[in-house]
């Protein structure tokens, strides 16, 4: 730890102000770069299911696997950052990352373009929690805060813009390849994005002593593997002795490996913070709440194709009002969380609910004739409601954490964020194939319903001083 703060210091005194801005620049187009693969091929999957075959399993697999082998190696791949290096992982991270995206292009099967997305999941994993430690070695620490700012603006316009992207991607059908090329740019963003990375990272060495909990990361993954894996063959086809029998193997799964993280000598997950009941309250909470959006913005963006018979262009354009929603929430409540704390997050969850009883209400009155502008007013609300509420929940549920645990607790939120968006969309699309969008949004309101008194745990405010 000596070690560490000693390197920061020469770090901090060696480079100069353009020297870190470059290098926040390339951390923040390498993280833009693997939110917008995470939600790209929401617009996308009926055009790719449409392609090459798969049905809904594969438009259910498109984004749980990545989100799936992002979110299960996220932690790992913070603990080898701090083994290997940071600069190394980063880069090794980000150059596997451009080869998965064009195993994703080329892929002639769902098999494989599946498989192809779980690699890039997995070597995204390598990739972003590099991030934060970088900058904490190179930024002083009194101006770290006006990096750290530009993350939440950034993440939240590339989380819809991945989809917009696609949508006009596809729809461009650039040298006659569909929907491949909005994996093949990556060929080009990611490279660029690579250069300058080997370029301005600093050299650092690591710590070999550090110990990366590789049983209980097989565990995880195993249980997450078992439950998607059971409600997406159960959803595609029929509820057989297979999907059955996978759900029941992930739960067990799950269940061994928490009893791991409270036998382990280095667990993925410090017990400390777990019995932390701020803490518990907004992990868990995180875990309904982004399983719910992330369903929610699956079936909208199904609903406009499928039900409607909207291009992905014309989808993407659908889903400009959300994406203001949620930019005019977080500039609105940019300083309101030190001030009303929880019941921030309390009212970002209401308008969030508000919007999706509204949508639904919409949808079962006009159904297939529903317009353009009776979409309008329920996104932005939507919108509203996420941009409200997602940061907000974060910031509360690390609000009384000890500084030593903030490292783990970030990369936990960070990791339950990804797992839940895969098994949100798992489930919410679920319910869609089998009933209809009506019933889908249903599903969707009982869960930020029950929301609402796991936020009543949260502590009351956030730390007075950053934390990442």
């Amino acid at each position: 730890m000596t070690q560490t703060l000693h390197d920061a210091s020469k770090s901090e005194a060696a480079l100069p102000a353009r020297a870190r801005w470059a290098i926040l620049a390339v951390i923040l187009a390498a993280d833009i770069l693997d939110l917008l693969d995470a939600t790209i091929t929401n617009i996308a999957a009926p055009t790719i299911t449409a392609d090459l075959g798969g049905g809904p399993g594969l438009v259910q697999w498109l984004g749980a696997a990545y989100a799936l082998a992002l979110g299960v190696l996220l932690v790992p791949g913070g603990r080898l950052g701090d083994k290997y290096g940071r600069r190394r992982l980063f880069l090794t991270g980000l150059a596997g990352f451009v080869a998965a995206s064009l195993a994703c292009g080329l892929a002639p099967t769902p098999a494989t373009l599946v498989a192809a997305r779980l690699v890039q999941g997995a070597f995204g994993a390598l990739v972003i929690p590099q991030g934060f430690g970088i900058l904490g070695a190179t930024w002083p620490r009194d101006q770290i805060g006006k990096a750290f700012a530009l993350f939440g603006p950034a993440m939240g316009l590339s989380a819809v813009g991945g989809p917009v992207l696609a949508g006009f991607l596809v729809d461009a059908d650039l040298a006659g390849l569909g929907w491949r090329p909005m994996f093949l740019i990556n060929l080009l963003l990611g490279g660029a994005a690579l250069l300058a990375a080997a370029r301005l990272l600093p050299r650092d060495t690591g710590d070999r002593s550090v110990r990366v909990d590789g049983p209980g990361s097989a565990l995880l993954a195993g249980a997450m593997l078992g439950l998607l894996g059971g409600l997406i063959d159960g959803s595609a086809g029929a509820w057989t002795a297979r999907p059955l029998l996978l759900l029941l193997l992930g739960v067990a799964a799950f269940a061994a490996f928490c009893h791991r993280q409270r036998t382990a000598a280095h667990p993925l997950i410090e017990p400390s913070l777990l019995r932390n009941r701020g803490f518990a309250a907004g992990l868990t909470l995180g875990v309904a709440a982004f399983a719910a959006t992330s369903g929610l913005l699956y079936v909208i963006s199904l609903f406009l194709q499928q039900d409607l018979g909207r291009t992905p262009a014309d989808t993407a354009l659908g889903l400009i009002p959300l994406t203001l929603g949620i930019v005019i929430a977080s500039i609105a409540c940019h300083g309101l969380i030190h001030t009303y704390g929880r019941r921030l997050a309390v009212t970002g969850l209401l308008i969030l609910l508000a919007g999706c009883v509204w949508l639904l209400l919409q949808i079962h009155h006009t159904g297939t004739h529903t317009t353009t502008w009776q979409l309008l007013a329920p996104l932005v609300i939507l919108g509203i409601g996420m941009g409200t509420c997602f940061g907000t929940i974060y910031d509360l549920t690390i609000g009384d954490i000890a500084p030593s645990e903030a490292g783990s607790a970030s990369g936990s939120l960070n990791a339950v964020q990804q797992l839940a968006n895969a098994m949100g969309a798992a489930t919410v699309t679920t319910v869609y194939f089998h009933s209809s969008g009506t019933w889908s949004l249903l599903a969707v309101a009982a869960a930020l319903t029950a929301c609402l008194p796991l936020a009543a745990l949260l502590p009351r405010s956030p730390q007075k001083e950053g934390h990442h």
